[in-house]
């Protein structure tokens, strides 16, 4: 199984047993891929379910041979609200988010941002957590909502029954994985007395980092300040070194994948 090309539909293509392949689909699979009648590969809706798929002789559809039973998720949804690094940095931080399990990307704009990215650029990346979450083998292909000044990022995440932490690079913040630990977050989820337990959402500042009034902002609205290290981290290295320790945390608690 391991072996099979995955590829993510929508999920208005499934109807039935029968998967209607859209003409880029159509392309990837027999011009990119070389796949043929009777080749199989895994279909995924991105919203959790995979199916077992066989191309039909017109190549247009496919038929779903089976639906597969897979765990590949996090345990809890983790947010990455992360400020814009000038240039195609951000795209680097899109595919490896969610290459380590992040269900949802806010882009920042933050004081010291300098992007201010295009409708095309919000597409790229919406097109990007596609690839990566095929690539990866995710169950879910995360949501990428639209780029917000962070005082209203704050106010979203206020909303969420979440772990709230931001992370700084100077001063006396504790690390974020010590933080974990000390919530218990594996023990959190892994009780069956608690099947929605709090969900983490992780923030990430820009080139130059916070300015003291948004740590101060963030702190009034719940989040812990956090430190990753002793070292002064890139804007595009910050958000997948703290996505890299939350999944580890988060990963202990998973039972492994049987498929």
């Amino acid at each position: 199984m391991t072996q099979l090309q995955r590829l993510v539909i929508a999920p208005a293509q499934r109807k039935d047993q029968q998967i209607f392949l859209t003409d880029p689909q159509q392309h990837y699979l027999r011009r990119v891929l070389r796949l043929g009648t009777g080749d199989r590969f895994i279909a995924m809706d991105g919203q959790g379910s995979w199916w077992l798929s066989e191309l039909e002789a017109n190549l247009t559809q496919a038929k779903i041979i089976e639906s597969l039973a897979v765990q590949t998720e996090l345990l809890v949804a983790v947010t990455l609200m992360a400020a814009m690094p000038k240039g195609s940095g951000f795209d680097e931080v899109v595919y490896q988010a969610t290459e380590l399990g992040v269900a949802c990307i806010m882009p920042l704009k933050s004081d010291r941002t300098l992007l201010n990215p295009s409708p095309q650029k919000l597409e790229r990346w919406r097109r990007l957590t596609q690839e990566a979450a095929e690539q990866s083998e995710r169950q879910v292909v995360p949501t990428i909502l639209d780029p917000v000044d962070f005082a209203a990022s704050l106010k979203v995440a206020g909303t969420l029954d979440a772990h709230r932490y931001i992370c700084v690079a100077r001063g006396d913040a504790p690390h974020l994985l010590s933080c974990l630990l000390d919530k218990k977050l594996q023990l959190e989820t892994s009780q069956p007395s608690n099947p929605q337990p709090p969900s983490v959402v992780i923030a990430t500042g820009p080139e130059g980092g916070w300015s003291p009034a948004e740590i101060e902002q963030a702190t009034a609205a719940g989040f812990q300040p956090v430190s990753l290290g002793r070292r002064i981290l890139r804007a595009v290295t910050a958000p997948i070194v703290a996505l890299s320790i939350v999944a580890s945390v988060l990963d202990q608690s998973t039972p492994p994948s049987h498929d």
